[in-house]
């Protein structure tokens, strides 16, 4: 089995994220496949992404932690929200399972977000002794208000998804429910004109494109020195 599982079915794409043995963790070949998954045919009009029904990304893999740590992966290689923002149609999010860092901020930049009572929740990147990556330090007020978003970026501590309920998220269902939902709406979704929905997938992804790339602009300059710091032995 590959890292990504993708099917076209009456108009909804379904790409799910697979890769059990490394709890869907976002490394180069990942990202890749999700990038070549969302530059989808003329037939599709929504896409629908998942992962395992415990696991839907676990952010960062550690190869890649490691890599930035030791500066031979540039922080400004990490632009997989830029894929799923500049996706030509509707992104729903189905997080049925945790979600952390990265693969956080993946789920939040779709255009319709759920997520599961049971499950975890966070952007867990100071927990793990760096600052924030992949635009999170602005997306994660795509669904959040400010105030909760920075609370949850400074702390880096996870929450469920039951704590979530109010927070700015489509909707926050029991984990059997979160698949079945995402695919009604992304049926009602396929029925509409494609060339309606392109045009509107645009409009309201156009300003959020605009701040991913204002804040990893930031990010990466800060990740350069954070990692200096930890290289150096000095407190980043």
């Amino acid at each position: 089995m590959g890292l990504i599982d993708v099917s076209d079915v009456d108009g909804v794409r379904t790409v799910a994220m697979v890769d059990r043995a490394g709890a869907n963790a976002l490394d180069g070949a990942m990202a890749r496949a999700l990038e070549e998954a969302l530059a989808v045919p003329e037939g599709v009009r929504v896409v629908v992404l998942r992962g395992l029904d415990d696991v839907f990304c676990s952010g960062a893999s550690p190869a890649v932690i490691e890599g930035l740590g030791r500066g031979e992966i540039d922080p400004g290689e990490l632009v997989l929200p830029r894929a799923v923002l500049g996706a030509a149609v509707p992104v729903i999010a189905a997080m049925e399972g945790h979600a952390i860092g990265g693969g956080f901020v993946l789920g939040l930049c779709a255009d319709i977000v759920l997520i599961s009572q049971e499950a975890r929740y966070g952007a867990t990147f100071m927990s793990l002794g760096f600052t924030p990556g992949m635009g999170a330090t602005r997306l994660l007020e795509r669904v959040m208000s400010p105030a909760q978003a920075h609370e949850m970026l400074l702390t880096g501590e996870p929450r469920r998804g039951r704590d979530l309920v109010g927070h700015g998220f489509n909707h926050v269902l029991p984990r059997a429910e979160v698949w079945p939902r995402a695919m009604e709406l992304a049926l009602r979704l396929a029925d509409e004109p494609r060339e309606a929905l392109t045009m509107l997938k645009q409009a309201l992804s156009a300003r959020w494109l605009r701040h991913f790339e204002a804040a990893h602009t930031v990010e990466r300059s800060m990740h350069a020195r954070c990692f200096a710091a930890i290289r150096e032995g000095r407190d980043a």
